[in-house]
C-alpha cells in the first residue's frame, strides 16, 4: 500500500512566512515501523526558491517534529522544522528559538481572518451595495453570513486531523470568521496553530477564494480588524489561586510589552488603535473582562486568581511560535518578580512596617522599605 506523506514546512519571507509543502510518495511497509513510532524520514528541498538559501548551496533540510493523521486515510500530515545542511536550525526557523522550561503551558489561539474572493481581491459579501453595522453579523446565520460551507469544512478537516478545534463563529464584520483551538504543550500550541492555517489554505483552493491574514484588511469605515487573541496557562495559574503571581505576571508583561508588540505581526499598529475593542499599540492595560485592554483577564479567573488570561495584541497574522516566545521570556521574568517579592517578605518584618508606615499594600510597603534602606 502506497501512503502519501504530505511535508509541511515555514519558508524564509518577511515579515511573516508562508506555508510551503511537497508530497512523497512511500510504500507502507518500507516505513511502517517508524510511522507507528512517528519517526518520518528527513526530507530536503530547494532553499534558493524559499529565500532560505543561495543557488550556489541549496540544499535545506526537512526535519519532522509532528505529524496528524486521519483514521483510514491515505495522507499524513507531517510539520517540519528547517535545518541547514549541516543539521543546525536555520534563521528563520522560529520554533528552535522558543527557550527553555514551562513544559505546562496550555495555549488557547483564537484565529480571525476574513475571506476575499479569488478574481476580483474583494472580501467576501463586500460587493453588496449595502452593508449594514458590523455587529450585525457576529455569530450570524442565514443572509447574514457568507462562506459557511468552507467554514465547517476546514473545521471537520481539523478534527479529522486530531486537531483540538474547541469552536467557531462568524465575526463582526461580514466574511470574518474566527475558530479556535486549545493546545496542552509549548511546543504544540504553535504546531497545531500553523496546522489549521495550512489547512485553511489547502481547503479553501477548492472555493475560488483566498485567506486574508492581514489584521487590519479594510481601512476605510468603522470595521474591526483580525486579531490572535492568546489565552493561555501554567500550572501555577491553574491550580494555585495567587494573586500576588498574577500581578508579578501582569507587572513582567507591561515591563517588555515592545518586546512582545516587534513579535505580534506586521501592520499592527493599524489593528491596535484604541478602537474597535483593542488598546493602543504604544499603551498597555489590563483588566478584568475588558475587551479594549492589552490582557484581559477573565472574570472566572479573577474571582479566585485562578485560570488563564488572554493577551489581545498579536495580530491576525501572527507568528504563534513568536508570541510562544515572547510569552516564555516574559513568564521567566515573573518568576524573578514573584521570588524577589516573596523573598523580601520572608526576611522583613511585615507586621512592623505596616505599623511604621501606616496600612497600605505589601508592594507599597515594601517600596517604602526599599527606599528608606537606600
Amino acid at each position: 500500500m502506497k501512503i502519501k506523506l504530505e511535508y509541511v514546512w515555514l519558508d524564509g519571507y518577511k515579515p511573516e512566512p508562508n506555508l510551503r509543502s511537497k508530497v512523497k510518495i512511500v510504500e507502507y511497509n518500507t516505513i511502517k515501523n517508524s510511522f507507528l513510532d512517528g519517526n518520518f524520514p528527513i526530507w530536503n528541498f530547494d532553499g534558493s526558491s524559499t529565500n532560505q538559501a543561495k543557488t550556489g548551496n541549496s540544499d535545506r533540510i526537512l526535519k519532522p517534529v509532528r505529524h496528524y493523521m486521519k483514521d483510514m486515510s491515505s495522507t499524513v500530515y507531517v510539520l517540519c522544522e528547517v535545518l541547514n545542511h549541516d543539521g543546525s536550525p536555520h534563521e528563520s526557523n522560529k520554533r528552535s528559538s522558543i527557550g527553555e522550561g514551562f513544559e505546562d503551558l496550555w495555549f488557547g489561539f483564537e484565529q480571525e481572518y476574513f475571506i476575499r474572493e479569488e478574481i476580483n481581491g474583494n472580501i467576501l459579501g463586500h460587493k453588496r451595495n449595502s452593508l449594514k453595522g458590523q455587529g450585525e453579523y457576529y455569530c450570524g446565520v442565514g443572509h447574514n453570513v457568507v462562506g459557511r460551507k468552507f467554514v465547517d469544512e476546514h473545521t471537520n478537516m481539523c478534527l479529522d486531523y486530531g486537531i483540538n478545534i474547541t469552536g467557531t463563529n462568524a465575526e463582526v464584520a461580514l466574511g470574518q470568521w474566527e475558530y479556535q483551538i486549545l493546545s496542552k504543550g509549548k511546543l504544540k500550541g504553535g504546531d497545531d496553530l500553523w496546522m489549521t492555517r495550512y489547512f485553511l489554505h489547502k481547503v479553501v483552493e477548492n472555493y475560488g477564494y483566498h485567506i486574508e491574514l492581514h489584521p487590519k484588511p479594510i481601512q476605510n469605515g468603522e470595521w474591526n480588524g483580525s486579531g490572535l487573541h492568546t489565552n493561555f496557562s501554567t500550572d501555577i495559574m491553574r491550580l494555585d489561586g495567587d494573586e500576588e503571581y498574577f500581578m508579578a505576571l501582569l507587572n513582567a508583561f507591561e515591563s517588555r510589552h515592545n518586546d512582545h508588540i516587534k513579535a505580534y505581526g506586521s501592520n499592527n499598529n493599524l489593528r491596535l488603535t484604541g478602537e474597535y475593542e483593542t488598546q493602543a499599540i504604544d499603551k498597555f492595560s489590563w483588566g478584568v473582562s475588558d475587551r479594549g485592554a492589552s490582557i484581559r483577564v477573565p472574570q472566572d479567573t479573577a474571582k479566585e486568581w485562578k485560570g488563564y488570561i488572554e493577551d489581545r495584541r498579536p495580530g491576525s497574522n501572527a507568528d504563534p511560535y513568536k508570541i510562544i516566545r515572547e510569552i516564555v521570556k516574559s513568564l521567566d521574568v515573573t518568576q524573578q518578580i514573584y521570588d524577589t517579592k516573596n523573598m523580601m517578605t520572608s526576611f522583613v518584618d511585615m507586621d512592623g512596617l505596616n505599623g511604621k508606615y501606616g496600612t497600605m499594600p505589601n508592594d507599597e510597603l515594601l517600596k517604602e522599605y526599599r527606599e528608606e534602606e537606600s
